[in-house]
């Protein structure tokens, strides 16, 4: 989502540059790691076992180096140096020469950076397009993450900055001080019913998103858009209620689903009610997170537990 203001708070920027070193350091550590195997045989063997390997052995190798030859143990393979990935290296760059940060605080980030350390990489979809979304892509490295914006110019502005950003145009047909009668309507059985979004009946499913939002199952969903901070604004009404049923409608497995700005009426009563108490994990400042179970298998699950 289009910020509504510059932020430019330094130890949040200096936060995400950590975290995005952490991140690296990982990356490298894992790419480097090499198992040290042990040649030599376990001390504990039994005398007999001992005394018959050493046997064989003498019939078959040669006797060892005289003490003119050095004699060589066997080493651990020396790891080698891997080059930094060039879209964590772009991130670093980008954060460390900028003075706008993230829209969310450290501690909100914090919420959601715990469950990508566990599933990165992995399907990550953001309803908003922002000053984060380079962050959250390059804290997903190696999976696809994918941003649902509702602001053509801003998404043609981010993406001369970051042209490798996978970014969609979205048009939400609700308001805000629509909130109330949608609310009635989500009670209703038709958004009981756990289907694809594009063939449910219930008024709240979004079913004109891009067929790629569609296609994909979703590890995490992060509804940080479209805007809602006033009456005429299209409202997370929708982008809510649908990123719960697609969570439901995966064929197994769960879904992380943050929501962002509970402090405000609609994000508050909208993800209790669509995404329900009984999947509730963490509320962090504005921050909540669900986790949601798929609804395929035991199909007898109530909508909420």
């Amino acid at each position: 989502m289009r910020p509504s203001k510059t932020q430019a708070s330094i130890s949040l920027k200096l936060i995400l540059i950590c975290f995005l070193c952490l991140l690296l350091h990982l990356l490298v550590f894992k790419s480097n790691f090499t198992p040290f195997k042990e040649n030599h045989p376990s001390p504990i063997l039994e005398t007999h076992e001992s005394n018959s390997r050493t046997t064989q052995l003498s019939k078959e190798q040669p006797p060892p180096p005289s003490s003119s030859s050095p004699y060589c143990p066997s080493q651990p393979i020396t790891p080698t140096p891997t080059k930094t990935p060039a879209f964590i290296a772009q991130a670093l760059l980008h954060y460390a020469t900028t003075n706008i940060t993230p829209q969310q605080t450290f501690n909100e980030i914090s919420v959601s950076m715990r469950v990508l350390q566990k599933k990165a990489p992995c399907n990550f979809l953001v309803f908003g397009l922002g000053y984060d979304s380079f962050m959250w892509a390059a804290l997903n490295h190696g999976g696809r993450t994918i941003f649902l914006e509702e602001d053509q110019s801003w998404i043609e502005q981010i993406k001369k900055k970051h042209p490798t950003l996978e970014s969609y145009y979205v048009v939400y047909g609700t308001k805000v001080h629509q909130a109330d009668e949608l609310m009635e309507i989500g009670m209703g059985e038709d958004c009981k019913i756990v289907v694809d979004p594009r063939v449910s009946k219930c008024k709240l499913s979004l079913k004109g998103l891009p067929n790629e939002v569609y296609n994909v199952e979703w590890d995490i969903v992060m509804v940080d858009a479209p805007t809602g901070y006033h009456d005429e604004a299209p409202g997370r009404m929708g982008a809510i209620y649908t990123a719960g049923l697609m969570a439901r409608n995966r064929e197994d497995g769960e879904t992380d689903v943050f929501v962002h700005n509970v402090d405000r009426v609609v994000e508050d009563k909208f993800s209790q009610a669509f995404l329900c108490e009984g999947y509730f994990r963490e509320e962090e400042e504005k921050i909540r997170h669900f986790t949601i179970p798929s609804h395929r298998n035991p199909s007898e699950r109530p909508f909420c537990p």
